[in-house]
């Protein structure tokens, strides 16, 4: 996979002295040549408003940008294109679910319920939902390296449950948590599911018909693609019970004085001028993983987690959290009396670009008994060089701070 490397730009280049070694990639991926030059391409070429214009440069760009909306739906397996709405990013997504799906279901005595270890954006929209509706927020009880026992799952799960979020891998643990069979049983009682696949579907192939997703949620910039775009994909017969919470331009069909009708799917959800560039970006990002094939992607990127999980593990004084099996694209860590902040900046200073903090986690870290946490993320274009360099970059950090504290 390492041959992939030369297509990603900002990888050619040393940081403090140092040939660049990006393990930041749960945060956000770097772009490919062909990413780039697809977004260049628009604007150069053909820059121009979707849908309403005539003219040639409108037409050429509204075939891109609903191009790229079959392309996603092709990439994710969903019926149809109308199933794909164009958002801002993953946590768009989920507020567009929580404000116009479940604000509108949920009432006093029914149940949300999620994994104490989601990130923000699936946690927060959902403690609002229930301060509005009388619903109640519950959990999935966590084993102790952060995997789901599916029988607990089953015992948590009532026919009160309406809702269902839940990350399809974790961002700070690495754990894949087995979506089909939680679909199942939520779908036993009369639920539905929302799937969290920020980081999911840039390691995985993601089938929303083989997994039975009701909703699924994920970002374009983890996955090669640019920032400020992302997918919500929804059932047609859910998303045509919901009403836009965006409106203005584009997503109308008639208006009068006092009163106004809508698009049809996917369009009346995507008021105002939409993300074309990030639409066309993101195509062009689909377009490169699927000719490498996901399935290799994901043989890479569980191989190379395993791998770092391995050689971390050998070092001195470190802590890693989450299971040492069935996890993709993460390992995080904690080196004993180093913060996890000053592990970072060391780190950098070997130009190893490593992420430090919460993570936008803070209840897992509380379940974690920890303040923070350092965290390597990994893209197709990392390999087994790059974990050797940051091993040797923490052997440099349990040095350097074991010189300061003699």
């Amino acid at each position: 996979m390492n041959a992939y490397k030369k297509d990603f730009p900002i990888l050619h280049q040393e940081v403090n002295g140092h040939p660049l070694v990006y393990l930041d990639s749960a945060a956000t991926s770097q772009k490919p040549y062909q990413v780039i030059e697809a977004l260049e391409n628009y604007y150069k070429s053909y820059n121009s408003n979707v849908h309403r214009g005539v003219h040639t440069l409108g037409s050429k760009a509204t075939d891109a940008y609903e191009g790229a909306r079959e392309k996603v739906r092709r990439f994710i397996n969903a019926r149809f294109s109308k199933e794909i709405i164009f958002t801002r990013g993953t946590t768009t997504a989920i507020n567009l679910v929580a404000s116009s799906y479940a604000r509108t279901h949920l009432r006093t005595g029914d149940e949300i319920v999620i994994t104490p270890s989601e990130h923000h954006s699936n946690l927060i929209p959902w403690q609002q939902v229930a301060k509005l509706t009388g619903a109640t927020l519950k959990f999935f009880p966590l084993e102790p390296d952060g995997t789901l026992d599916l029988s607990k799952v089953k015992e948590t799960l009532t026919d009160s449950t309406k809702i269902v979020a839940i990350q399809h891998v974790s961002n700070v643990l690495g754990t894949i948590h087995p979506i089909k069979e939680i679909a199942q049983l939520v779908h036993q009682h009369g639920g539905i599911i929302l799937v969290d696949g920020a980081q999911s579907v840039p390691h995985m192939k993601v089938d929303v018909q083989d997994l039975d997703a009701d909703f699924l949620a994920f970002s374009a910039h983890k996955m090669l693609g640019p920032t400020g775009i992302g997918v919500l994909y929804g059932k047609e017969a859910l998303l045509e019970e919901m009403e836009p919470i965006e409106f203005g331009g584009e997503m109308i069909d008639h208006v009068d004085l006092y009163d106004s009708s809508w698009k049809e799917l996917p369009w009346k959800f995507e008021g105002g001028t939409p993300i074309i560039a990030g639409a066309i970006g993101l195509g062009a990002a689909i377009d490169y993983l699927q000719a490498i094939g996901m399935e290799k992607v994901e043989a890479h990127d569980r191989a190379l987690t395993k791998l770092a999980f391995e050689k971390l593990s050998q070092v001195e004084g470190i802590t890693i959290y989450g299971p040492k099996e069935n996890r993709t694209g993460a390992v995080t860590f904690n080196l004993d009396d180093v913060h996890p902040h000053d592990v970072a900046t060391v780190l950098d200073a070997e130009g190893i670009a490593v992420r430090a903090g919460h993570h936008c986690c803070q209840p897992l870290m509380r379940w974690l008994q920890a303040t923070a946490t350092a965290r390597a993320s990994f893209s197709i274009y990392n390999d087994e060089q790059d974990i050797d360099r940051l091993v040797e970059g923490l052997q440099k950090t349990k040095e350097y701070f074991g010189n300061v504290f003699r």
